[in-house]
């Protein structure tokens, strides 16, 4: 575990997973809304940091800067894509859950990771951050996660057009907190980013 001070004009620190071996990909891991409490701590984002290292892929967990309304957080997701992309050279994945599965969709329309998997994501989170939208335009991979009894997020219209794109969904039986069921999203995760960035590398 290493603490990583990103670089950008805001004040954006992480952790640093990687496996004993050499890395053959890297996650970033985008947490959850920071004024509800989500932080690089999350344990959704934990757990499936922990499973991504054992199947040999790095993984880099952040806390958002200052609030701005998804504007600046967003730009720390591009920072910490940029990062994670020039630290590495190889292929690169995005996770997101809920407000960070929001973001990691966003980002991915600039970064271009080579996969994006969203975990209870919402529609947008203002006018001009239509997530809904951008997954039209996004030519990567995307898997979306979400709780068949989550009521929190509007997850619908997203899965829905994930589905008529051809990507993978996992429905879980969960609402939006996803209590007790790390493991499983985990599992998902791994499975899909083992798909898509190792085949590669």
């Amino acid at each position: 575990m290493t603490n990583v001070v990103l670089p950008g004009s805001r004040d954006v620190r992480g952790t640093l997973e990687e496996p004993d071996g050499e890395p053959r990909a890297i996650v970033v891991a985008c947490p959850p809304h920071p004024q509800d409490g989500g932080t690089r701590s999350d344990q959704r984002l934990v757990a499936v940091s922990d499973t991504l290292r054992d199947a040999g892929i790095a993984c880099l967990r952040f806390d958002y800067g200052p609030w701005d309304d998804g504007y600046g957080e967003l730009e720390d997701v591009h920072n910490a894509s940029r990062w994670a992309r020039n630290a590495y050279g190889g292929p690169i994945g995005v996770f997101g859950y809920s407000f960070g599965a929001t973001l990691a969709l966003l980002a991915a329309a600039e970064v271009e990771p080579d996969a994006v998997a969203a975990l209870a994501p919402t529609t947008r989170l203002a006018d001009d951050l239509d997530a809904l939208e951008t997954v039209d335009s996004l030519e990567t991979p995307v898997h979306v996660l979400y709780g068949t009894r989550d009521t929190t997020a509007d997850w619908e219209p997203i899965v829905e057009r994930a589905r008529g794109r051809g990507d993978e969904t996992t429905a879980l039986s969960a609402d939006h907190f996803f209590l007790g069921a790390a493991d499983d999203i985990a599992r998902a995760v791994r499975t899909f980013f083992e798909a898509t960035l190792l085949a590669s590398a």
